[in-house]
């Protein structure tokens, strides 16, 4: 029995693409497997720490001390969360074409702490703040806002750690599944369990970030708070190197961008030539890594050999006919962008608990006694729905869905996408119908209602990320072709960077339409309510397309064919074969 893949590639950890530090072929004993993508996985979790210690209170800071308005506060929360995910595809893009994953999450790893430490600098130097602003002043508008030169070295730290934790991002998950080998049963189902378990550390680090974190920048200082984060980040770096002879390093093979470029540019050259008459004429078929497909057919013409190909005998030039394997590694790619398209609301919905939600605190109760909550401090109940929902996964959800459906995931990654989006259309109903009793509250009887009624939004919209974050970074990886996984794993924070940017626009449009009567620094006075209901429809009507493009997508799946052969075998190798068997048979048969 042969395993080969259907809509798939060949080759696995020693395909001759993956070795060891030295540059050897690797030793499953002594690399790769959980203890090295354990190390790897300190540097995601620091980056968390970074990044989510920043965006979960950010708002209060430019809101509080900056005295800028929300909405404007909000936007510049959502941009740069947004442009630090759209950052992961430059990082994934210079490690498939250059650097490879290793370099690419250490050097990434250094340029964050960088920006961390600016940005502790930024907010600890008094003359880069306005003066204070007494509460009088604040209900009437009457601060000074912050000017643009304060708030420069702010902007160079923000985009800075921008630039370095979309490197990491892009490159650490891709780094950590190399160190299993998906052609070993084995490895294959610990590996299953690997993006489960990469987001569990991932939110141990955000549940870090928005409780002891945003504690001590509120109460001890900005500086101090960012400081640790800027330790954490170093430290991580310096474990990450620490590992490096346990690893199993996947070399760089080319920039994946110049493959697609060259594939669609071919493909148009050649539009007018008439399709061959079978697959098995298309240049390099039979030692193609991956099945030829009907879909997307007009890409197939990048790999006619024409008669200037013929006529040179040069079929080896990328420039004049692209092979079948690079056809067909255009066409995955092309297959994920309908499914990406469709997953950008769920961020848009999950950038509100970065902003909306955690001003909608400062206006609600927030004691336990004589202890006052940060209001940052509530986005502990979404990583703890996190954290809930990834071990409920792994412990209960997958096993009883492999039960269910006799399948090795238990749930497709397209399913889980699919309960998360479930899951933020009611997370923004919840939130609108609990902000228009906070308002009500507010204005009607003059009182605060506990902050403590903002976990249900919190819940939902965690319960959606544990299913929609694993579900579509397994997506991306797995349904990627190998050289690209980089890349790949960029578009999928790509998603999440529209999502923060369609957050920002959609403020924008609401706030002009409106005549800024929806969102306001104020929100007693507001209609925050309006903008919550205006995402539940929007998320509805992107659930509906998401089940439509979900419903005709086809994975990449393995497929076992019999044979006596003990190599390793493409499915057009057999087809090619059962032609030649049908025309011998044919020609002994005779007329």
């Amino acid at each position: 029995m042969v395993l080969v893949s259907t809509h798939g590639e060949k080759g696995g950890a020693n395909d001759g693409a993956v070795v060891d530090f030295r540059g050897n072929p690797v030793d499953k004993k002594k690399t790769g497997g959980w203890l090295g993508a354990g190390l790897i996985l300190g540097t995601e979790l620091s980056e968390r720490i970074c990044v989510m210690g920043i965006s979960m209170n950010l708002v209060t800071y430019l809101v509080g001390e900056l005295h800028i308005s929300s909405a404007k506060s909000a936007t510049i929360v959502t941009n740069f969360m947004g442009t630090l995910n759209l950052l992961g595809l430059f990082g994934g893009f210079l490690a498939d074409a250059k650097l490879g994953r290793y370099y690419a999450v250490a050097a990434f790893g250094i340029i964050t702490a960088v920006g961390v430490i600016l940005l502790s600098v930024a907010t600890s130097i008094p003359s880069m703040r306005p003066p204070p602003c007494d509460s009088y002043r604040q209900q009437h508008h009457q601060c000074i806002e912050v000017s643009g030169s304060q708030l420069a070295l702010l902007y160079a730290a923000l985009y800075t750690i921008a630039l370095g934790g979309g490197g990491i991002k892009s490159n650490v998950s891709g780094f950590g599944s190399d160190q299993f080998d998906a052609n070993d049963p084995k490895e294959e189902k610990t590996m299953i369990f690997f993006f489960n378990r990469f987001y569990f550390a991932v939110s141990i680090g955000s549940l870090f970030a928005v409780t002891v974190l945003v504690y001590v920048q509120d109460n001890v200082g900005r500086g101090w708070g960012y400081g640790i984060s800027a330790a954490a980040m170093i430290i991580a770096v310096a474990i990450l190197l620490c590992g490096t002879p346990l690893y199993r390093y996947r070399k760089p093979q080319g920039s994946p961008l110049t493959v697609i470029w060259r594939v669609i540019l071919l493909a148009w050259k050649k539009r007018g030539h008439p399709h061959p008459s079978h697959p098995s004429l298309l240049n390099e078929y039979q030692a193609a890594k991956v099945q030829h497909t009907e879909k997307f057919k007009c890409l197939d013409k990048a790999a006619i050999l024409d008669e200037y190909a013929a006529a040179i005998e040069d079929k080896s030039n990328p420039w004049i006919v692209s092979t079948v394997t690079e056809v067909e590694e255009v066409k995955m790619v092309l297959k994920l962008i309908p499914i990406w398209s469709t997953c950008i609301l769920f961020w848009t919905v999950y950038s509100q608990m970065t902003t909306f939600t955690i001003e909608q605190a400062t206006f609600m109760n927030r004691k336990i006694g004589s202890f006052v909550i940060p209001s940052g401090s509530f986005s502990a109940f979404l990583i703890i729905t996190i954290l809930l929902f990834t071990s409920l996964n792994e412990k209960l959800f997958v096993p009883l869905a492999r039960k269910l459906t006799h399948k090795l995931q238990g749930f497709t990654s397209l399913q889980r996408v699919g309960v998360g989006l479930i899951f933020s259309m009611s997370a923004m109903v919840a939130a609108a119908i609990i902000e228009k009793h906070r308002r009500a509250t507010a204005v009607q009887q003059g009182s605060k209602i506990s902050a403590f009624w903002l976990v249900p939004q919190f819940f939902l919209v965690g319960a959606g990320e544990a299913f929609v974050y694993v579900g579509q970074l397994e997506f991306f990886i797995r349904e990627a072709p190998e050289r690209m996984k980089s890349m790949s794993t960029g578009l999928f924070l790509s998603t999440i960077s529209m999502g923060f940017f369609v957050s920002s626009l959609l403020v924008s449009i609401v706030d002009k339409v409106s005549r800024k009567r929806w969102l306001r620094s104020n929100l007693n006075t507001g209609k925050l309510d309006h903008f919550y209901w205006l995402l539940a429809a929007l998320a509805l009507l992107n659930f509906l397309v998401f089940v439509a493009f979900a419903m005709r997508h086809q994975y990449k799946v393995p497929q076992y064919i019999c044979n006596g052969e003990k190599e390793l075998k493409t499915v057009n190798d057999v087809t090619v074969e059962k032609m030649e068997e049908k025309t011998i048979n044919q020609a002994m048969e005779g007329p």
